[in-house]
């Protein structure tokens, strides 16, 4: 899952952007509504968090900018210190799905990001089933039968976006813009060696479904049995999941 965060305090950015990071969403992020609209206009993001207290352009008036881009798609949640029932309004009829005041606690956010996502409008359910593997989105927890399947937090969003492509082949360039924030190190051949080891569990569990690869098409899930498989290096050395609560407090607007 992809998320752009417009936040113009420095700190809360960046307290943000990496809780976001460890919980498995790519993250990118800014401080202007220009630098916002520049990001939308080339990246195709799942939600945008959003402050009003923008230098450059109010946040409302950013609103309207982005309905009107390419970032139609994306739930925005507006996060700021603006807490009357007029601000909370305003900005909900501007187009925002959700506001939340300053000072909040980031898991409330996050909880926030992830019921907004599990919309219809953004394609997202609240468990995605295939063959006996059992991906909850919510809990970023894969399972077969039962038992957990143990997955880094790059693997466990590789496996969300393939569960929710069906069976339709995703690209590789579309896989890494999912996955990666802009500001990302990896290597070239990084998302193969993810590949590589989300087929290896899956298949180490029986989970009745495989990643198979079809070289200058993509990736997909698929419960054939006889598939080219493109064979990834495993060098990528994604982290596990991390938990935690941090506050965010009223800074800005």
């Amino acid at each position: 899952m992809k998320v752009l965060v417009v936040e113009d305090h420095p700190a809360v950015r960046g307290l943000i952007g990496s809780y976001l990071s460890e919980r498995g969403f790519a993250v990118d992020d800014v401080s202007t509504a220009g630098d916002a609209m520049a990001s939308t206009a080339v990246n195709a993001y799942d939600a945008i968090v959003l402050d009003l207290g923008l230098p450059d352009v109010d946040g409302l008036e950013l609103l309207g900018r982005i309905g009107r881009g390419r970032a139609e798609r994306a739930a925005i949640i507006v996060v700021s210190a603006r807490d009357s029932l007029e601000d909370r309004v305003r900005a909900l009829d501007a187009g925002a799905d959700d506001y939340l005041v300053k000072p909040f606690d980031l898991i409330e956010l996050e909880a926030r990001l992830r019921a907004m996502l599990r919309r219809p409008r953004v394609g997202y359910g609240p468990v995605h089933k295939r063959g006996r593997l059992v991906f909850d989105p919510m809990r970023r927890e894969a399972s077969v039968d039962g038992s957990a399947i143990e997955l880094t937090r790059r693997e466990a969003s590789l496996l969300e976006e393939l569960m929710r492509a069906g069976n339709r082949f995703t690209a590789k360039e579309i896989l890494e813009e999912r996955l990666y924030s802009s500001t990302d190190e990896r290597s070239y051949n990084a998302l193969e060696a993810t590949v590589s080891r989300l087929r290896k569990k899956l298949m180490n569990m029986g989970a009745g479904v495989a990643v198979y690869g079809r070289r200058g098409v993509g990736y997909r899930l698929q419960e054939e049995s006889r598939h080219t498989l493109i064979q990834p290096h495993d060098n990528d050395r994604g982290g596990h999941l991390k938990a935690g609560g941090p506050m965010v407090q009223r800074t800005g607007v």
